[in-house]
């Protein structure tokens, strides 16, 4: 009966990280002491404040029935407020949905957005889901690659030789997955006065990990004069407050946009999670300390990490400025052997890591770039410092 999947299903990529974390789970379960360094999954507990907040919801017994399909009005109100205070973004409550993570934010846009043939430009690497979200809605995704020598950052003259009559959205995700690059405020100006020359372009900004931002300060390209109505801002709570598996995400977008989305998600999930709701809510409304610390550990983890990373015999890496990964271009062991097994890409030395130092990473292939791979020190020290010893003596193997 295989053959009755819809040509969507068969032409989807499965998602590398998962993909490679289910190998990672395999191995494990089979006594292998495996490191994984593949998901972006914060290692931190949520925050005791925002379970009690969850606790406090469920002890109360008002939040069984279901939510509104954007989400509860006050919930919607603290991130209108969040946007504004921290942003600089005015989205009213009419313009936000809440949906489960920011992951079906981003298919909402791209569903209520999309028509057959429509192209989206993507910066280039990119969050793995980007490409086969664009092409589930129909869409062409046009790809624009920001080199290691730049911090993986496209420039405005990339992005203005990409854009075509059948382009119709520009996405980018600051902190960024895979690189941990940063966009700046003069960047993001720059790259808004070529957006502002077509004015059919809705631009998709993916902040979900602006609170893991070393670089003391966060911008919004729709807080530039003249962006907020062809902006939208998605964001969420998995990674700046452990929040992984609460799965709330949301957007801020165009009225007419917003009321599109919420039309489709209505349609094919209806609300986010009563109590992950209110879990939100707490988070959003107390204190950021809990954030601000996680967020210094790993600033930490990052410069342990790259001062071993820089003694891996082949990994060259730049300096990540937010997120928790690194990006190694790892083209100068192409070609090489350990006598059994040669590396003719960055997926091969994917799994020769995983085989032979026992260590999960992810081909930088998923990410649009193949020539490297995307590590997570999204991991305790201990773990970190022994997953690069373990690296480095495996990549010693190859000549």
């Amino acid at each position: 009966m295989s053959t009755m999947v819809s040509d969507r299903v068969k032409n989807m990529a499965e998602s590398a990280t998962l993909a490679m974390a289910a190998k990672a789970r395999e191995l494990k379960e089979k006594g292998i002491n495996v490191i994984s360094l593949s998901l972006g999954e914060p290692d931190f507990k949520t925050p005791k404040h925002i379970q009690e907040g969850a606790k406090a919801a469920i002890d109360e017994g008002k939040y069984f029935a279901y939510p509104p399909v954007n989400g509860y009005l006050d919930l919607r109100q603290a991130i209108s407020a969040k946007f504004k205070n921290e942003n600089n973004l005015d989205y009213s409550t009419d313009q936000i949905v809440v949906s489960n993570g920011a992951k079906q934010s981003i298919a909402n846009v791209f569903l209520a957005l999309l028509n057959e043939g429509d192209e989206v430009v993507v910066f280039s690497p990119f969050w793995v889901s980007y490409s086969s979200l664009i092409e589930l809605a129909g869409g062409v995704p046009v790809y624009v690659k920001g080199g290691i020598e730049s911090d993986f950052k496209v420039t405005p003259e990339q992005l203005a030789q990409a854009i075509t009559p059948k382009t119709k959205a520009i996405i980018y995700s600051s902190p960024c997955n895979p690189t941990g690059s940063v966009f700046t405020l003069e960047e993001l100006t720059a790259i808004s006065e070529v957006i502002k020359k077509h004015k059919d372009i809705v631009v998709i900004a993916d902040e979900i990990y602006e609170h893991i931002n070393y670089t003391g300060a966060h911008a919004s390209i729709g807080a530039i004069e003249g962006m907020i109505d062809r902006t939208v801002t998605i964001n969420g709570m998995a990674k700046g407050f452990a929040m992984t598996g609460w799965r709330v995400g949301y957007l801020g977008a165009p009225l007419w946009l917003a009321k599109a989305c919420n039309k489709i998600q209505g349609q094919i999930t209806s609300a986010n999670c009563s109590i992950a709701q209110r879990a939100a809510l707490t988070a959003l409304t107390t204190d950021l300390a809990p954030t601000v610390e996680m967020s210094k550990e790993y600033l930490r983890r990052r410069d342990i990490v790259k001062a071993l990373l820089d003694e891996v015999p082949g990994f060259k890496t730049n300096l990540p400025t937010g997120a928790f990964y690194f990006f190694p271009d790892v083209t100068a062991l192409f070609g090489k052997t350990d006598g059994n097994v040669t590396i003719n890409n960055a997926d091969d030395l994917s799994l020769y890591l995983l085989d032979q130092a026992q260590v999960s990473v992810v081909t930088g292939d998923a990410f649009g770039d193949a020539n490297c791979i995307r590590l997570s020190y999204a991991a305790s020290e201990e773990d970190l410092r022994e997953a690069i010893t373990r690296i480095k003596i495996a990549v010693s193997k190859l000549y």
